[in-house]
């Protein structure tokens, strides 16, 4: 872990972000996702579900891109029930995954009322070890164990857990609080324990169940570091997630480099705040649903100033009533709007349409056959969508075709 103890992101907008109920995203957009989050300095992507057999393409033809370096140094990590069954198919169907995060309930709620029976707290621990092992032995690099619900599960069975899955050659644990039920209080003192007794990685999985997953997930953090522990911190774009979210991904970087007394616990360097805002406004576009006006960082109202006295004293001095600056989340760049003619590429657009397009994107193709393959997969990216193309994805899909082919299909 080093000499100091340092705090990184891993995002799960693709994992427990997609899982936010009534909305999804594409593979498409998934990809993309992936690209941004690689762009904004993420430590790893937790990428998808590799035993969901409509994931198979999309998880096959990013772990290429990964292997072209396009999505790199960013590390793509799968979600999997900590059994031996889906770690054999994990690796069957996506042979070249490297990073796997493997989860099972720990609580006594959960083993009693979710198990009934199939399982109890010994059989837990010896389905989680035997798992982790067969993982490291297919192949993997690193493996977190997930404790789902570790919120409500007594520290010292946890302890054990987490001990079990150390001894297995598990990287971290994921602390979860499943229920969002946690306060900044709670898991601060719940982590130095857990920390202090398995001396290993600390990942911090929170909800928002009562508006306080970042803090929840700064004090989680905070106390790992204190310990002498790695934190690695879940987030997702714009708060996604199940029920009432997860942690939103700029809120704790801005948090961990702007909140007092968080200065020195380093995050890691690599974080690019400059992709912020366009990695928020893609997500929110992918997703349907709107950045709320007074969104950290991102939201329309963020650095907005109204009243007489906050307006003075922000237009004298900029930090009289703003922490961090506009410019340092890519924002301030004038935004165009088309309001005259306008050609877009469609499921049913023409090769002169689709041409004009790419022309605006200073995109040209080497000859007539190149344009029409193009075309072709641009349409099918309109139907996997199911709303208009981003230049982000224009560009992608002409960049890398071979791979978005792979990314558009699915085979029931």
């Amino acid at each position: 872990m080093g000499n100091k103890a340092q705090i990184h992101i891993i995002d799960v907008t693709n994992r427990d972000g997609v899982q936010t109920s009534r909305i999804c995203l594409s593979k498409l957009q998934k990809t993309m996702i992936n690209l941004f989050l690689n762009e904004m300095g993420v430590f790893q992507s937790e990428f998808g579900f590799p035993v969901t057999r409509h994931e198979t393409n999309y998880l096959n033809a990013n772990l290429e891109l990964a292997k072209l370096k396009v999505i790199s140094p960013i590390r793509l990590g799968g979600w999997v029930r900590a059994t031996k069954e889906d770690v054999r198919a994990a690796f069957k169907l996506a042979p070249q995954i490297r990073h796997l995060n493997l989860s099972i309930s720990t609580s006594d709620q959960m083993i009693l009322h979710k198990f009934r029976g199939k399982l109890d707290h010994v059989s837990v621990v010896k389905e989680m070890v035997e798992a982790v092992k067969l993982a490291l032995h297919e192949g993997a690099d690193s493996v977190g164990v997930n404790a789902e619900d570790a919120s409500r599960t007594r520290l010292d069975y946890l302890i054990e857990f987490a001990n079990a899955a150390k001894a297995a050659g598990a990287a971290r644990i994921r602390y979860c609080d499943t229920l969002g039920c946690d306060t900044p209080f709670s898991i601060s003192e719940r982590i130095k324990v857990l920390a202090e007794a398995v001396s290993m990685s600390i990942e911090i999985h929170c909800h928002n169940d009562l508006g306080m997953v970042v803090a929840n997930s700064l004090a989680g953090a905070k106390a790992a570091c204190d310990s002498g522990c790695d934190a690695y911190i879940n987030t997702c774009i714009n708060g996604m997630g199940e029920r009432a979210g997860n942690a939103d991904l700029v809120s704790v970087i801005l948090s961990l480099k702007y909140g007092s007394g968080m200065q020195g616990y380093p995050l890691s360097e690599k974080i690019n705040l400059k992709a912020a805002w366009k990695t928020c406004k893609y997500a929110s576009y992918a997703f349907g649903v709107p950045i709320p006006i007074n969104q950290p960082g991102v939201g329309a109202n963020a650095f907005a100033h109204e009243s007489g006295i906050h307006a003075d004293g922000a237009l004298k001095d900029r930090r009289n009533y703003e922490l961090y600056d506009f410019e340092e989340l890519g924002r301030g760049e004038p935004e165009i709007i088309e309001t005259g003619r306008k050609i877009t590429a469609g499921e049913y657009s023409g090769i002169k349409g689709f041409r004009n397009v790419y022309e605006k994107l200073e995109l040209a193709f080497r000859n007539d056959e190149e344009a029409a393959r193009i075309l072709e997969l641009v349409r099918y990216a309109n139907v996997h969508n199911q709303k208009p193309l981003v230049d982000e994805e224009l560009k992608f899909i002409a960049a890398y075709p071979d791979i978005a082919r792979k990314i558009f299909t699915m085979t029931p």
